[in-house]
């Protein structure tokens, strides 16, 4: 994209949005336009292409939010559209000067007097000479888009990690001409017109322009014989499975990166990468703390007051937990290493013991508790007696 053309042409203005359009509103409208412009609906209409033409470019810098933000500020520097660049009333020379006005010349702002500075200053504002991936935007090899996805794992998978197999349908490498866009037994050839490099450079004036070729359309090169299957875009759309390998221990909402799954480059450029969402169902007897699993046991009056041997379950199989005599309810106990397995190593397992009260007594049991609560002589509650002797006695002395 050209300095000129950021300066001159109403991006907004062709796609019919406001300024403050949001990406979202911005997509939808080009979509529209692109399916009531395309070439292949309006064969042989060369105001259609042309308006096609137009509606790309402007969709190609507004969807970018640093290409938009560079837009948004050249414009707002130089002024939008016209014959001049902003407050600077145009860079032509020889006009007649107003009386009482100061000879104004504009390259001695950025320090000499060939506009090679003022070229200098285009490029850091646009990118014109390198871009990010350290190609010219436009004419090199560019990395494909990230692509996001969502898995759903139960408890014991996303503990001890596991495989599955991912569904996408979306954009792939044509597997007719492997991304090359050109008919299996051809290759895409160099373009004579930019020299391969995607761009053509122009003098206006003291000023230098690098537009995008029109004869390959930025791309560098020419494909004679477009492959049959992609029409020489060197994409399809395809379903494809992908295995997606989820760590041990994985977490609740984790993002899981698979490098190169996204969608694929364009111009021989690096495909981008899938982001899977993981979602992990609830288990019915663990829940989870960080790398530690926790269990609720119920356990007896009589078990609590005299201690007992439990046999509780883990991920992997039981093991043997020791109570000891007089066990308050609500007691933690931890059986180390029987947690979550990571990379760090394996968390605990931490069993919660609760005492269970029976609704409801037949007459045996109900006999047998009565008996040993007669012969239990420890006060359960000695403070909350202790306070009700000492109100007691406060009372009695007050109404003496």
């Amino acid at each position: 994209m050209s300095t000129k053309d950021y300066i001159e042409k109403d991006y907004y203005k062709a796609l019919g949005v406001a300024k403050d359009a949001s990406a979202d509103e911005i997509k939808k409208v080009y979509r529209k336009l692109a399916r009531e412009l395309h070439p292949d609906k309006n064969p042989g209409d060369a105001k259609a292409e042309a308006r096609f033409k137009e509606v790309s470019e402007a969709y190609d810098v507004l969807s970018d939010p640093a290409k938009r933000k560079e837009y948004d500020e050249a414009r707002s520097l130089f002024g939008a559209g016209g014959g001049g660049f902003g407050g600077f009333g145009g860079f032509g020379g020889g006009g007649a000067r107003r009386p009482g006005s100061v000879n104004f010349d504009v390259s001695d702002m950025f320090g000499g007097g060939s506009g090679s500075n003022l070229n200098d200053l285009f490029d850091g504002l646009f990118g014109s000479s390198a871009g990010r991936t350290g190609t010219r935007s436009g004419g090199g090899p560019t990395r494909g888009q990230d692509v996001s996805a969502e898995l759903t794992l139960d408890f014991e998978q996303a503990a001890h990690g596991a495989t599955l197999p991912l569904r996408l349908s979306g954009p792939a490498a044509c597997d007719l001409c492997h991304g090359s866009g050109a008919k299996p037994g051809t290759a895409p050839r160099r373009c004579p017109t930019c020299g391969g490099s995607g761009f053509v450079s122009r003098n206006q004036g003291a000023f230098g322009f690098s537009e995008p070729c029109v004869a390959c359309r930025g791309s560098g090169q020419l494909i004679d014989d477009p492959c049959p299957k992609c029409a020489g875009s060197g994409v399809t759309t395809q379903t494809r499975t992908i295995n997606v390998r989820i760590p041990s221990g994985v977490r609740d909402g984790a993002k899981v990166r698979l490098a190169g799954k996204g969608t694929p480059g364009q111009r021989g450029g690096p495909a981008g990468d899938l982001f899977v969402t993981v979602h992990v169902t609830q288990h019915p007897l663990f829940g989870r703390t960080g790398d530690d699993l926790t269990l609720t046991v119920p356990i007896t009056f009589a078990e609590a007051a005299i201690g007992t041997t439990l046999r509780v379950p883990t991920l992997d199989g039981a093991v043997s937990l020791k109570v000891a005599a007089g066990t308050p309810s609500g007691r933690t106990l931890r059986v180390r290493g029987r947690g979550v397995q990571t990379r760090h190593g394996h968390g605990d397992l931490l069993v919660t013991v609760e005492v269970a009260v029976p609704a409801k007594l037949d007459g045996e049991a109900r006999e047998a508790l009565e008996k040993f609560a007669a012969a239990q002589s420890a006060d359960p509650r000695p403070h909350i007696t202790a306070a009700l002797a000492a109100k007691a006695g406060g009372g009695s002395d007050a109404s003496a």
